[in-house]
């Protein structure tokens, strides 16, 4: 199956998300496979046996989000420059969401930028972080502030790279998968209660309708000027969560549980969504083993953290919340401070 990606402004940018068993892949420039030590042992050498060009180089940086930074994107370069690659070079990203969006911010960095291709190797980046172009790395200020948009020349999905994916990451996939249902497809989501998600052919259903959801979105916005916000929904809160826990107590989907969670308190204070819906979303939540408790020390803290996060703008937190049934969205940036803290306060010691 092929899920074609147009972009038309500034320019026409064109390529193709491929979700299908990896087909052979010819180059006639260098390629350097950007991997880690998790990844390598259980797909690289399927990777390289699919992959034909003058020079193939293997790039292992360290596995976890705590590694998504400059130091490790600068060793990448290093290493391109060590094997005197070119402009007309090529990276691959074969692994998750980290890796993904260091390769892809190396690319956009060396000799000013150069392709790079996505084989996404979680249900997290098969759904959503591999498609769409956004790169970056993390900093002590918070989650992906560094970064540029920069779209790969092609995303591949493989679901046999799921099989041998543990349960917990499996698990926070479905999270991103959930985030777009609730804001996009409401049929979506009923889909998703009604099917056992580990099944491979409900599997690359699943992968496939949220591919094609993001590309719309994508397609019609791709720098986040708008409508892709949306796919923020659950991203504000649960930046500041992995920010709080130094990227290393939960996966980024388990983070955006629990932030879908409490925009979902949110949602229900301000009257846009019911607590019966509000309570499917979290049962949908928990039925995959997804974390959706936190306890906030600081809510006042929490909040002045809202304001490190790419959406604010003019001193305003935006908030992409249900708009009032599953399915639908709103973003908001005029929601009271006090009443925010409110709802954060639920979620302290003794909310």
């Amino acid at each position: 199956m092929i899920v074609p990606i147009e972009i038309r402004q500034p320019s026409v940018k064109r390529y193709d998300i491929v979700i299908d068993p990896l087909p052979p892949l010819h180059f006639d420039r260098k390629v350097a496979i950007v991997t880690n030590p998790t990844v390598a042992p259980l797909h690289l050498e399927r990777v390289l046996s699919r992959i034909e060009a003058p020079q193939v180089e293997v790039i292992e940086v360290p596995d976890g989000e705590e590694y998504k930074t400059m130091e490790t994107v600068l060793k990448i370069l290093d290493r391109l420059f060590a094997a005197r690659f070119d402009r007309q070079s090529l990276l691959i990203a074969l692994g998750g969401g980290v890796i993904g969006d260091m390769t892809g911010f190396a690319a956009s960095l060396y000799q000013r930028g150069i392709g790079f291709v996505q084989m996404p190797t979680t249900l997290l980046s098969q759904v959503d972080a591999s498609v769409g172009g956004k790169t970056g790395v993390n900093n002590r200020w918070g989650k992906n502030l560094i970064g540029a948009f920069y779209q790969p020349e092609g995303v591949y999905i493989d679901p046999a790279f799921l099989e041998t994916l543990p349960d917990r990451e499996y698990a926070a996939g479905i999270a991103e998968v959930v985030k777009m249902a609730v804001m996009f497809d409401r049929e979506f989501f009923e889909f998703l209660e009604r099917h056992d998600l580990k099944d491979p052919e409900i599997a690359k259903e699943m992968i496939a309708r949220s591919v094609t959801l993001k590309a719309e979105v994508v397609n019609r916005d791709e720098k986040e000027a708008g409508v892709r916000a949306v796919l923020n929904y659950g991203h504000t809160f649960g930046h500041v969560i992995e920010n709080e826990t130094g990227y290393s107590r939960y996966l980024h989907g388990e983070a955006v549980a629990i932030g879908m969670v409490m925009a979902d308190e949110l949602a229900v204070e301000l009257g846009l969504l019911s607590r019966e819906e509000a309570e499917r979303i979290r049962k949908l939540l928990q039925k995959w083993g997804l974390p959706i408790d936190y306890t906030i020390t600081d809510p006042q803290a929490f909040y002045e953290h809202f304001f490190l996060d790419k959406k604010s703008a003019g001193g305003r937190v935006k908030f992409i919340l249900p708009g009032g049934t599953i399915g639908t969205h709103v973003m908001r940036d005029d929601i009271d401070e006090a009443l925010v803290v409110g709802v954060l306060k639920r979620f302290g010691a003794n909310g």
